[in-house]
């Protein structure tokens, strides 16, 4: 929130679970922006242009790129409509149907994380 080096819009596909997977980031024109792959061996962050980064964990590697800790397992369940509690985060699913998610970080790292979802 105000940080501007800190904020983006981007694509994405997300296969997998809070255990294992992967997060695919896409430019405005259909690029590759990122690649981010997850099992629990460890995670790793592939970024256009940028040196890889690699964590113990997922959650501590995003917290790494984001600047803000992510919820993970909740963010999991709110995709998929569960209104899951996450610490320090509020999580508005009332226009889940309509495709779209908003969460906020509350307190001394704010964040502000907003969702469209593609309609099968």
């Amino acid at each position: 929130e105000g940080d501007a080096a800190r904020s983006f819009t981007a694509g994405f596909e997300l296969r997998g679970s809070p255990q294992a997977g992967s997060l695919a980031l896409f430019t405005p024109i259909g690029g590759t922006a990122a690649l981010l792959e997850w099992s629990p061996r460890g995670a790793r962050l592939q970024a256009s242009g940028q040196p890889d980064r690699e964590a113990g964990s997922l959650e501590s590697l995003l917290e790494q790129a984001a600047g803000s800790p992510i919820p993970v397992a909740a963010l999991f369940d709110w995709l998929s409509g569960r209104p899951t509690p996450a610490a320090g985060w509020e999580a508005d699913l009332s226009q889940r149907a309509q495709g779209r998610l908003r969460a906020r970080r509350l307190g001394p790292q704010p964040a502000d994380l907003r969702l469209v979802l593609e309609q099968p």
